[in-house]
């Protein structure tokens, strides 16, 4: 099929030659889209594209890890991300609120004990359900699925490769790259990759990852550890430099704060140098103190590696097709139009260039991409003021620029940050410590003072982030927000509270009800 620009911009489709083969040749299939990757971008950039009329075909294949773990369609949120880790996050959760139950009334056996078992088995049949759901729309939609690894043949035409060795050649007028990422393993570690998992094998464990080392700093490394010390588990970080280091550093090292106070064990400034295997089965750990350069080491039950993600790019043999990637990153590189240097081809997600690694961006990227191909829209993907959240212990969300890029961009003297020190009403009958519960608004100093950023630490920071998103998408001023009734007694009503400013010196506390 070949896509003609006609009246208003819409795209008009014919049939044509295949460049490198006939077009319906043995063997071979013709799409009017083909997207290779099952995760949330591709997924959703087939299913509206399918359901605007064109020929879709979605292949997808997940290469075991190396610890042999597999699982379904859906990707990385749904199979070993934002799903699972929401799920167990939750499930840590419940065991403060069971700690918070007696002043509360209720009379509970103490300490109540959590099956691991238990847990992973009801996340991963959940996971299960929704790969199924996955199937079910795109046969719902009619959209082709092929559970088969992809590479490139010529621009126009891609190899599917079986897990039994079938092949089938698959050729499209338009090709979605949308691979996502896999995790990092330092291979220059001895061990690592022989002895230690990854995101990629922690929720589906049918038994409990015990003693636990989570090597990185990044927010995949802090939730894996934060919850798991919330199911009562010994667990640690190594941090090697600067933890959650794209975000706020205030919110940051409070984030940090709070994990420690609350029982993860923090090894700042360290690195590991060997993973060996002990004959009862452990896992020592040996690492070295870079301030110091004096080594240590500890046994552990399990070694997570959190140290980043890569671009699934190393079976596409993008060179057959001309697609170019950044040879620092990997990473797939696009323009505005999610093309890549292919105009045919496009790339969204986690694997293009410049893209947050976020569920949601790559979902819209993903239909603003098929409405943009089926001439419904011209709308391109606005990647400002993106709301997320990292699910640690006390949950942090954020919306727009830190305080840094703030002061980066506009110059300390530009910039007024509005902050509190709030406690949560639910905190206060079990007398919770509330120390690291904050808020802070990043706004311009010129009047009309518009928001530039909010960040909140607190419970159900996702929730309360959410809602505020808006209002920075709309061009908030911090008068504006100011002039928001509150819904009391919420924690999300301490943000149109927000009256001392930094510069002030006062003290930012929140006192009374």
């Amino acid at each position: 099929m070949a896509a003609l620009r006609g009246p208003a911009g819409l795209f008009r489709w014919r049939l044509r030659v295949v460049p490198g083969g006939a077009r319906g040749a043995a063997g071979q299939q013709c799409y009017d889209l083909l997207v290779i990757g099952g995760g949330s971008g591709g997924l959703a950039c087939a299913k509206e594209a399918a359901q605007l009329g064109k020929k879709v075909a979605v292949v997808d294949y997940v290469s075991p890890s190396p610890r042999g773990t597999r699982w379904g369609l859906g990707g990385t949120c749904v199979n070993v991300g934002c799903i699972p880790k929401k799920l167990m996050h939750q499930a840590a959760l419940l065991g403060g609120v069971i700690r918070d139950a007696p002043h509360y009334g209720w009379e509970v056996v103490q300490p109540a004990l959590h099956s691991w078992r238990k847990m992973a088995e009801a996340v991963q049949n959940h996971v299960k359900s929704l790969n199924w759901g996955h199937r079910v729309q795109l046969q719902d939609r009619k959209v082709k699925y092929f559970n088969f690894k992809a590479s490139f043949v010529n621009k126009h035409t891609v190899c599917g490769v079986s897990k039994g060795g079938k092949e089938i050649l698959l050729s499209a007028e338009h090709i979605v790259i949308a691979t996502g990422g896999r995790p990092r393993y330092p291979a220059h570690i001895e061990g690592a990759v022989e002895y230690g998992i990854t995101s990629d094998d922690i929720f589906w464990l049918k038994e409990s990852p015990g003693k636990t080392l989570v090597v990185g700093a990044s927010y995949v490394a802090l939730e894996c550890a934060g919850f798991l010390t919330g199911l009562g588990l010994d667990a640690t970080i190594m941090i090697r430099s600067i933890p959650l280091r794209a975000f706020d550093q205030q919110m940051a090292s409070l984030v940090i704060e709070h994990m420690a106070v609350h029982g993860t064990r923090i090894l700042k400034g360290c690195m590991p140098l060997r993973v060996e295997k002990l004959p009862d089965g452990q896992l020592q750990v040996t690492w070295v103190d870079l301030a110091s350069d004096r080594k240590d080491v500890g046994t552990f039950d399990t070694v997570l590696w959190a140290t980043g993600r890569v671009p699934e790019i190393g079976s596409l043999n993008l060179e057959k097709a001309g697609v170019h990637t950044n040879p620092h990153t990997q990473k797939i590189l696009v323009d505005a139009q999610d093309a890549t240097s292919v105009p045919h081809i496009y790339a969204i997600g986690d694997v293009a260039e410049g893209r947050p690694e976020l569920t949601p961006t790559a979902v819209m990227a993903g239909r603003l991409l098929a409405q943009r191909l089926c001439g419904r829209s011209s709308d391109l993907m606005d990647y400002d003021n993106v709301p997320t959240t990292v699910f640690t212990p006390l949950e942090y969300g954020c919306v727009g620029l830190s305080e840094e890029a703030a002061v980066a961009r506009h110059g300390e003297e530009g910039v007024e940050v509005y902050h509190a020190y709030y406690k949560p009403l639910e905190f206060t009958v079990p007398e919770r410590d509330a120390s690291q519960c904050y808020i802070k608004m990043v706004c311009l100093r010129e009047p009309p003072q518009l928001v530039r950023g909010l960040h909140f630490l607190g419970p159900n920071a996702g929730e309360v982030t959410q809602g505020f998103a808006l209002a920075l998408k709309c061009g908030a001023s911090y008068e504006q927000v100011m002039r928001t009734v509150g819904i009391h007694p919420t924690c999300a009503e301490e943000v149109a509270k927000l009256r001392i400013s930094k510069r002030s010196g006062l003290d930012p506390t929140v006192t009374g009800c």
